[in-house]
């Protein structure tokens, strides 16, 4: 699926999703990833019943800028995080919202836009 926003310079945009990957600021990514602001990083992540809090470290430790706001992106479905995650990633200052991977590629996309302090964990939809 192409998602083709206005690129800016400074700030890392999804430009495309679909066959196991992402097209992140013009450079492809197989597999999961996340997206902070000024970088993404592969996430060593293949479905959501793998996923744990220490995962979730390069969220946490991003501090250009700090993360206020974690977009989940699932995979072609929305998935719940069980109860303990979602307790845990909010105790790190963090509000979450958990998302198709579609919708949260395209909410990442309007949020950085707004020059929100957003990240997207991102699990990929379709082979």
């Amino acid at each position: 699926m192409e998602i083709a926003p206005l690129l800016q310079h400074d700030r890392q945009v999804v430009q495309g999703y679909g066959k196991g990957g992402f097209r992140v600021s013009d450079h492809e990514w197989a597999g999961a990833i996340i997206v902070l602001p000024t970088r993404t990083l592969s996430w060593d992540v293949s479905n959501v019943a793998h996923l744990n809090l220490g995962l979730f470290d390069p969220v946490r430790d991003a501090t250009d800028p700090p993360i206020e706001l974690l977009l989940i992106g699932t995979g072609a479905k929305i998935v719940l995080l069980p109860a303990r995650l979602r307790a845990d990633l909010r105790a790190l200052g963090l509000a979450i919202e958990v998302m198709d991977t579609g919708a949260a590629c395209r909410t990442y996309n309007v949020l950085i836009g707004e020059e929100r302090r957003v990240a997207a964990a991102l699990l990929p939809v379709g082979n």
